[in-house]
């Protein structure tokens, strides 16, 4: 039996019937390598406002810190998933999309952390999965010396990597709540076990994140949450600091 044969056996067994398109075969080996928190991106080195909340006593604990992370889930489906979604469903609207995501992140800390973890997820990409479409499109961000922000850079390269929509919703929304959680085990608001119990917990919110993909336009991108906004903008003039953001 060759391996198409064995795969299509697999398949009638019914081991991959309930498999969502985007996650079966070689994908799903990408998908783990994005996934992977030892994959380059830059994202480890902020803390997406955390940290300032922390320090000016806005969350203590495991409970408190469950709550600040639904709020953020909440935010990331109106503020960020527009962008990505926006880039990943169409090759040719990238620039449009950057500079608006640049208008719309007003905070300059955020501002700046974004561009940071845009321009390294491209650079990172290229250099690891060396594809001309990925070197073309880097040379044309910088001949047109673009922003580069996270969230339209994530649709795009997902897009060129051929990642399908849910597994790059799915992704988008992991590699977030993941960053996060990371921040509060650094800061010691939780402990490594109490951070992955919290993770644990999210996931139907995750899940309810990453369902929205899609469903707000990038005319409808809003700040629902103003104080994660804020007190990510007291980053810089915090006595002491962990994190970039």
């Amino acid at each position: 039996m060759n391996r198409r044969d064995a795969e299509t056996q697999t398949e009638k067994n019914g081991i991959f019937a309930s498999a969502p398109l985007g996650f079966c075969g070689e994908k799903q080996w990408l998908i783990w390598q994005l996934a992977d928190s030892a994959f380059p991106t830059g994202g480890f080195a902020h803390s997406g406002g955390l940290e300032a909340a922390w320090q000016h006593r806005e969350l203590r604990g495991g409970d408190e810190l469950i709550d600040y992370l639904r709020v953020a889930l909440t935010q990331l489906v109106h503020g960020a998933l527009p962008f990505v979604h926006a880039t990943h469903s169409c090759a040719g609207d990238f620039a449009a999309a950057d500079w608006r995501c640049d208008a719309f992140t007003l905070n300059h800390v955020t501002n700046r952390a974004s561009r940071l973890q845009g321009q390294s997820l491209l650079a990172s990409a290229e250099k690891i999965f060396e594809q001309p479409e990925l070197t073309l499109f880097r040379r044309a961000v910088a001949e047109q010396n673009l922003p580069g922000h996270a969230a339209p850079m994530f649709g795009s390269v997902a897009r060129l990597l051929g990642l399908d929509a849910s597994a790059t919703a799915r992704l988008f929304v992991f590699t977030q709540l993941r960053g996060w959680i990371s921040a509060a085990v650094r800061l010691s608001i939780v402990g490594p076990l109490e951070g992955q119990r919290v993770q644990h917990q999210l996931a139907p919110s995750s899940e309810w994140a990453a369902s929205r993909f899609g469903e707000i336009s990038l005319e409808d991108a809003a700040q629902t949450a103003p104080l994660l906004d804020l007190w990510q903008g007291t980053q810089d003039r915090l006595y002491s600091r962990l994190f970039q953001s």
